[in-house]
């Protein structure tokens, strides 16, 4: 009995002093006002476990509405054989194909069908200058595009296939794309077809002097994102997580041609308008504030007296530009277009080429420190309201091409005020005396060419041989001759 009960005690006494270490240790977790102090949850970093989980965006829903609209544009260049294709074809003017044992230069890109009789969008850059361009969808099928319309100044080109029913993406708005939020970048890089690749917007309205300093021209304003894009991912879709179309894919920032962190898009509010155009008008309608801008830093303001460091100055005002005419001065710093905050120069250039010649939008400036409000009809270039539409005609069936007046863009571009432009080429004269889709006219046997007109007046009255005197988009001249029966 005295060595159970020396057991029982050694028990009892082994239970009081746990539940006496219990309680210091509880009194120790108190602080000093008798508050329980807090301690950091820790969990194990297994994925089956059964605490919450942050979760990661869902890109699938996106991605599965964006491949199918998105396309392989496949293009090629005819090679240039020798001094003399500058100057003359005479390989094919001579019938003599010998010497042309090369085939066609050849390229790659994407582009973004953008509605469902096949209207695509691409980058300029992506077709220009193409001698034959195929359009591969998703599926596979191919079809050969043709150009609708092209716009250098904002690097945008609209191909047409023939097809029908085909899947298509819905515009979202880039002015309501914030940064930080995630996007998709999805195109064909190094031909690796239908490939997605996921970011966030990194910056808007960047300027990175790709296409030209923003004198009235050329329009930068690109989303900048770190989602992955490479070479062939050019005329591809940005698109939102919602799968709405947000930007055009067009360049990178990299010093070896490779991506390196940074992929730039152009904002699709500008697609939107662009596209309409050149399916409407064959021809972008710009439409001009009529003044010079720059943007406003701190050292500037001080010169100027300015107190707040935003908007955009004026810092000239055309004489008879839509700006003068509605009262705008020198001077004055332009803070918000219809209601939209502008804060540099691409901003500003961004959203006045949202509309067209002879629309009224509402320019909100700040003038020796009190804002006033304009409404402002917008002109084109040439000081006028209306729209141009550049139209498409026949010229002489035996030369087996359509023409238009080049558009006034490319004539400033290759730095000549007159020419008729070759847009289609069947089988003909042209064709056959080596000229390539592109081509602009501007001389016959050295007689100015400015309208169809013209070009047919000389055209049938001409017996023998001809010279055609030209130049092309990427600025080479050339000559052709040919003799009409």
């Amino acid at each position: 009995m005295k060595k159970y009960a020396g057991f029982l005690l050694m028990a009892v006494l082994g239970g009081l002093i746990s539940l006496g270490g219990f309680a210091l240790i509880q009194k120790k977790s108190v602080n000093p006002q008798g508050v329980p102090q807090q301690t950091t949850p820790v969990q194990l970093t297994s994925l089956s476990g059964s605490g919450s989980a942050i979760s990661n965006p869902d890109f699938t829903v996106a991605a599965s509405m964006t491949i199918h609209a998105v396309v392989h544009v496949k293009t090629e260049y005819a090679r240039k054989n020798n001094m003399y294709d500058n100057f003359f074809n005479f390989h094919d003017f001579f019938g003599d194909n010998q010497f042309n044992n090369q085939g066609p230069l050849q390229g790659a890109g994407s582009g973004v069908i953008i509605s469902p009789d096949g209207y695509i969008v691409t980058n300029n850059h992506v077709v220009q200058d193409a001698s034959k361009i195929e359009i591969v969808l998703n599926d596979k099928r191919s079809y050969e595009g043709t150009i609708v319309g092209t716009d250098p100044s904002t690097d945008l080109a609209v191909i047409k296939i023939k097809e029908g029913n085909l899947p298509f993406l819905t515009y979202g708005n880039s002015d309501e794309v914030q940064i930080g939020e995630w996007v998709l970048a999805v195109g064909n890089p190094f031909n690796l077809t239908s490939t997605v690749t996921a970011g966030i917007v990194s910056a808007k309205a960047r300027n990175i002097n790709i296409l030209g300093t923003p004198d009235g021209t050329s329009i930068e304003s690109f989303i900048q994102t770190d989602a992955a894009v490479n070479r062939g991912n050019s005329g591809g879709a940005l698109v939102n997580t919602r799968g709405e179309l947000v930007g055009i894919n067009a360049a990178i920032a990299s010093g070896n041609g490779f991506y390196a962190g940074y992929s730039f898009a152009i904002p699709v509010n500008i697609v939107k308008k662009v596209a309409r155009d050149l399916i409407d008008y064959s021809e972008v309608q710009r439409a001009f504030l009529g003044v010079s801008i720059r943007e406003i830093d701190s050292k500037f303001a001080e010169d100027q007296g300015i107190n707040e460091l935003k908007g955009v100055y004026i810092s000239e005002v055309n004489d008879g530009s839509a700006a003068k005419d509605a009262g705008i001065l020198r001077g004055d710093v332009i803070t918000a277009i219809n209601n939209m905050a502008v804060n540099s120069t691409s901003e500003l250039l961004e959203q006045v080429s949202l509309y067209r010649p002879g629309e009224k939008i509402t320019v909100v400036v700040h003038r020796n420190g009190v804002e006033k409000s304009f409404k402002v009809t917008l002109r084109n270039r040439e000081g006028s309201t209306s729209i141009v539409k550049n139209e498409i005609a026949d010229v002489a069936p035996m030369l087996g091409a359509k023409m238009q007046v080049a558009p006034s863009e490319l004539l400033r571009k290759l730095g000549v005020d007159h020419g008729v432009q070759v847009t289609e080429l069947g089988d003909g004269l042209l064709s056959r005396a080596g000229i390539r889709e592109g081509y602009v006219i501007t001389e016959i046997d050295k007689k100015p060419i400015r309208s169809i007109e013209e070009l047919s007046k000389i055209l049938s009255t001409k017996s023998g041989g001809i010279l055609l005197e030209g130049i092309y988009p990427n600025k080479v001249r050339a000559y052709y001759g040919f003799g009409i029966n």
